[in-house]
């Protein structure tokens, strides 16, 4: 297990904490920010962004929909070729 540490200010920590947000609730907002950051940019899969932010692979779907996140992102090359692969299945029934 690898840690990662984030820094503050403390003037800042206290305007974090004065609203609710504890050193575990940072930890976990900025684990599922990060995770989302990763999947929107294709640094990471779906499945390991998931794992990054700590939720389900649904709750993390979920999260992605709250934040206006595809979870399919194709590029007009990968869509024809899907559709490609979807009539050819369809032709085989």
């Amino acid at each position: 297990m690898v840690k990662a540490v984030m820094s503050f200010s403390e003037n800042l920590y206290q305007t974090l904490s004065s609203h609710g947000l504890s050193k575990a609730a940072i930890a976990r907002e900025s684990k599922k920010l990060l995770a989302l950051k990763c999947y929107r940019d294709k640094i990471l899969s779906l499945g390991k962004s998931a794992e990054l932010s700590g939720l389900s692979l649904w709750d993390f779907i979920e999260y992605l929909g709250e934040n206006n996140v595809p979870i399919i992102d194709f590029n007009e090359e990968q869509l024809a070729a899907e559709l490609e692969s979807v009539d050819k299945l369809r032709k085989a029934l």
